[in-house]
């Protein structure tokens, strides 16, 4: 009697508390690990029963096929989750979402399709995660964006056939990135990850299985060596019109912006306007096909900021209210650029009396000089619409009406900005 009580006090004093029967569970290192391993056990689920006390639990070369919100939640000590060589095809939302200090997870050779990505929002101490030899199709650009301290990560032999620019910009510590053996298509959308392997210091092993399966006059060239893609940046020019055609609304001034934009991909181009009372996007053509500028200017067309589908913006009744700062924005696969003016209307007689007094500051001339390879933050230029109070005219041969306050001239003071 006197000998149980002993080995029950030395077991109470180890710290390891209850095992599953499959399980083999110890503590190590004056007791600051506590270890459960389950694996090799032909299981099925994950074992209930688990020490809430483990720091690491191994349940690889099983056959678990699926993961339930339940299944790791008292086990919040755990830092290392070892799950490689099951049959896991269905991972429930939340399933580690309580793991905050895990270190270490592990779920390569596995059939995962779907993955609850929002689960690693909360895995900030991460260091090393593995999905090698799954079933991912994609992965979320803001997949990683909390982890910090990821170190290693493995993605290979996945049917991963793209990848969102920015996937890695979060985890600074980065040092091994496996990617290899993805069914990669190489279109301008995965250029930005030709350069980045070009340029970066993380370790990416077996370079020469990082290819393209797609499309197939590129199939087997390396992402990172051998592909050459056609692919550019935006360029954008924004330039602006006094007047939409050859005649003059009665009832107000109306401005047109024209913003062009080159680039392979063909960039598309959107609209936001900045004004003291309101911000507007528009991101495509608003104006129905076939629509004039003449037509866009009429009571029936809705909206008074029409975008047509060359990329003109057409503002109509312009007034001191819809004084702001207008940006086109030209964006295609490879990445984006935009462009701003900042339109103010002058009623004075002298267009620098206005600017002294308002004190515009986007006026002022940049510092430094843009880099065509960067993506650059888009350079404001001004421009004042000087309106001239010009008395009644009509013209006899039934052609332009002028009401009593159009304008009479513009005034440009910087030239608008044009990217390389």
């Amino acid at each position: 009697m006197d000998l149980l009580l002993f080995f029950g006090a030395v077991f109470l004093a180890s710290g390891v508390q209850a095992c599953p029967k499959v399980c083999i569970c110890v503590a190590r290192r004056n007791y600051s690990r506590h270890i459960a391993d389950c694996s090799y056990k032909d299981l099925h689920t994950v074992p209930v029963g688990l020490p809430s006390n483990a720091t690491t639990l191994t349940l690889s070369v099983n056959r678990i096929a699926s993961l339930q919100e339940d299944s790791f939640v008292d086990l919040g000590s755990l830092q290392g989750l070892w799950l490689s060589y099951n049959e896991i095809s269905t991972i429930g939302k939340d399933t580690f979402g309580s793991l905050a200090q895990l270190r270490n997870l592990d779920l390569s050779h596995n059939q995962i399709t779907d993955f609850p990505w929002q689960d690693l929002r909360n895995l900030t101490a991460l260091e090393l995660l593995k999905f090698s030899s799954n079933h991912l199709e994609k992965v979320p650009a803001e997949a990683f964006s909390t982890l910090k301290e990821l170190r290693s990560l493995w993605l290979d032999n996945n049917r991963l056939a793209l990848l969102s620019e920015g996937t890695f910009d979060s985890t600074p510590l980065l040092s091994l990135l496996q990617i290899n053996n993805n069914p990669f298509h190489c279109s301008c959308k995965l250029w930005w990850l030709k350069q980045w392997l070009k340029g970066t210091s993380v370790s990416t092993p077996e370079k020469e299985s990082i290819t393209c399966e797609t499309p197939k006059d590129l199939r087997g060239h390396v992402l990172g060596r051998t592909l050459a893609l056609d692919c550019t940046l935006p360029s954008v020019q924004l330039t602006y019109h006094s007047i939409l055609d050859n005649s003059v609304l009665p009832d107000g001034l109306s401005l047109l912006l024209d913003c062009g934009a080159v680039g392979n991909p063909l960039p598309e181009i959107g609209w936001r306007i900045q004004t003291s009372g309101q911000t507007v996007a528009i991101n495509g053509p608003n104006a129905e096909e076939g629509d004039s500028l003449a037509a866009a200017r009429t009571e029936e067309a809705p909206g008074r900021f029409r975008v047509f589908k060359n990329g003109s913006m057409a503002i109509l009744k312009f007034s001191k209210a819809d004084e702001g700062v207008y940006t086109c924005r030209a964006v295609n696969d490879v990445g984006s650029r935009e462009v701003s003016v900042e339109v103010a209307l002058s009623s004075s007689e002298n267009a620098a009396d206005d600017l002294l007094r308002n004190d515009i500051q986007a006026s002022r001339p940049r510092s430094q000089p843009c880099d065509k390879d960067e993506l650059s933050q888009p350079e404001e230029k001004l421009v004042v619409i000087y309106l001239t109070p010009m008395g009644s005219k009509a013209a006899t041969n039934g052609g332009m009406l002028w009401g009593p306050w159009q304008w009479g001239r513009w005034i440009v003071l910087f030239s608008v900005a044009l990217y390389p």
